[in-house]
């Protein structure tokens, strides 16, 4: 093989999606040392999709002034990339759980720190903002973030705030003619792999916000608050995002960021292949190795593997797939562009067992795929 291209995600809980690059090529540059390999890991969009970016097209990390989620000053972070015309965020760098450790609280946390990255970004003059949206400890409707971006928001009183999850019921009025215009020639696009809408039973609030730390009577305020807000927004800008497929990604910020900015969502793997020119790499290559946890006949739609096997198929590269598990009828999966599908586990062991042999068991499965290709 001449050239090989490694694109996985990783293996939750076990491998990250470097370290899966990383024994992919060791592997091969034992048994190809003449081949061009080139590695792009891939994130979801939450915690580590700068990092992600950075690490497949490199560019420059950016540190500047923030706040955490309950507006405490912190040091944020993004990534530029494409030679400073693209910032990579990741909503989770000011928004994100592991900055609450235990003072879950989506009724009082805020986005207002993602607001402030974006607005650094702006500074640098950038053409692109590609927002990744996991990992939310909020469930504010991105008012905080789109308050550091000039958005005003008022009560009945015409005081104005700075809404969170649980006083989104007191915006009475939006303003957007602070926003920068310099903001509306920037695309923004939202890596989003939920289908959820802003609020409802499928909604925000009921389905996230309890790993957030609400409890059931603050569930219903949450969600009460993103009927109101979408109604505010209705009235005010004349956009309906209620029931935007994915409107309620990262405690329903995915709504706010198209209400307020005409940001689009599009699925996480849509947006790194595209952000990493991966048609253009498809040339001349003679393998793509991708990956994930796991695959199975009823979760194929938005995987890693299958967008990355979709547009293989179109340049005719071969597709291996090598999962921590596979389950199912995987018919789909080989008419999507998956060639073939190798599951790493060598024992039939309980996952708290096979977890802790994850490395050992992939470099053995790539080392057996790549000697019967030879």
């Amino acid at each position: 093989m001449k050239k090989v291209i490694l694109v996985p995600d990783s293996f939750k809980g076990t491998l990250s999606s470097e370290q899966i690059c990383e024994i992919m090529r060791e592997r091969i540059e034992a048994h190809h040392p003449n081949a061009e390999i080139v590695s792009i890991p891939v994130a979801d969009g939450g915690e580590g999709s700068v990092a992600c970016f950075l690490g497949a097209m490199g560019g420059e990390l950016i540190k500047c002034r923030a706040v955490n989620p309950f507006f405490e000053e912190m040091e944020g972070f993004y990534g530029l990339v494409r030679g400073g015309k693209t910032a990579v965020i990741e909503m989770a760098a000011c928004a994100g759980l592991p900055l609450v450790e235990n003072r879950k609280d989506p009724m009082k946390a805020t986005t207002y720190g993602v607001g402030l990255l974006i607005e650094d970004a702006l500074s640098q003059g950038v053409e692109e903002i590609v927002l990744g949206l996991g990992g939310s400890a909020t469930n504010d409707f991105g008012c905080g973030a789109a308050a550091a971006l000039g958005v005003i928001f008022r009560d009945a009183n015409g005081e104005s705030f700075i809404p969170t999850g649980g006083t989104l019921y007191a915006v009475e009025h939006i303003d957007v003619s602070g926003v920068p215009s310099r903001l509306k020639d920037v695309k923004i696009t939202l890596m989003c792999d939920v289908k959820n809408p802003v609020w409802g039973e499928n909604g925000a609030a009921f389905v996230y916000a309890p790993q957030k730390g609400a409890n059931a009577e603050q569930v219903l305020l949450l969600d009460a608050g993103l009927r109101h807000i979408c109604d505010v927004v209705r009235r005010a800008l004349g956009k309906d995002v209620s029931r935007v497929i994915g409107g309620g990604a990262a405690g329903a910020m995915a709504g706010g960021m198209i209400a307020f900015f005409d940001a689009k969502t599009r699925m996480g793997i849509d947006v790194v292949l595209d952000t990493v020119g991966f048609d253009r790499l498809l040339e001349g290559a003679d393998m793509v190795f991708t990956g994930e946890g796991k695959i199975d006949s009823q979760s194929l739609e938005g995987k890693v593997v299958i967008g990355v096997a979709r547009r293989a198929k179109e340049k005719g590269v071969p597709v291996v797939a090598v999962v921590g598990g596979a389950e199912g009828d995987l018919s789909v999966a080989y008419d999507m562009g998956v060639t073939a599908v190798f599951p790493i586990n060598r024992l039939p062991e309980d996952f708290s067992v096979s977890r802790y042999k994850s490395e050992e068991n992939l470099r053995h499965t790539v080392d057996n795929i790549l000697r019967l290709c030879q």
